[in-house]
């Protein structure tokens, strides 16, 4: 009798034992799934940031760069100093958000992709297209998850201005006037890039052979 008595108290114990267990682990779960669309909404912030980042730097250099490589003042400006590079890029971060099941949010100014102005690069504010679902936490069935990004572009080489060396005229012969020498109707080199320890002369015959876009300039996330 005693132990049927124990019994049907010890029942409505495990009862709620269960339910509390089941309680947490739903709870958990929809945790996770907030931090995992979370973690999406990150991914599609990042690529979306780098994306305008290396869309900047391939314009830049296919424009600017090519033509202004024997511009030794334009050449130290950029690899010397403080480059800032042209703002096209935010096509291809609306692109790869997209690809990443997000989208990008306007700000206050109705901007979505911004330049960082004080450097060369993007920020970037993306939201997922899909919200979280109904979980047993409130207010999360029509939750989407927001992310933010900044993607800068950094020189990888220095610019090394050639030597200004005159020749002496030799004695007894006056030098040439101006433009009876062929030799000054000839472009000269600025000097060279010297990109990761190797050095690449600016050739004015040959400037075809720029390095890649990806040698002269990286793209990485930066903090905001």
């Amino acid at each position: 009798m005693s132990d049927s008595r124990e019994s049907g108290q010890a029942a409505p114990i495990y009862i709620t034992m269960v339910a509390g267990l089941l309680f947490l682990a739903l709870a958990l779960f929809a945790v996770g799934q907030a931090g995992a669309k979370h973690s999406g909404a990150q991914s599609a912030a990042d690529a979306a940031a780098l994306a305008a980042a290396q869309e900047s730097r391939d314009d830049f250099v296919s424009g600017k760069v090519l033509g202004n490589l024997l511009n030794p003042a334009f050449l130290d400006d950029i690899f010397n100093g403080n480059p800032m590079g042209t703002a096209v890029g935010c096509q291809a971060a609306e692109r790869f958000a997209d690809r990443n099941e997000a989208v990008l949010v306007t700000d206050e100014r109705g901007e979505a992709c911004v330049p960082t102005g004080d450097r060369w690069g993007f920020k970037v504010h993306v939201r997922t297209k899909k919200p979280m679902g109904a979980t047993i936490l409130p207010r999360t069935a029509d939750k989407k998850a927001d992310a933010f990004a900044t993607a800068v572009v950094e020189p990888r080489c220095t610019f090394k201005p050639a030597e200004d060396e005159e020749k002496p005229p030799t004695d007894g012969e006056e030098p040439p006037p101006d433009g009876d020498n062929p030799e000054d109707t000839k472009p000269v080199s600025p000097g060279s890039l010297v990109c990761g320890g190797k050095m690449w002369p600016i050739d004015p015959e040959h400037l075809d052979l720029l390095p890649d876009p990806a040698d002269l300039f990286s793209v990485r996330l930066a903090q905001d």
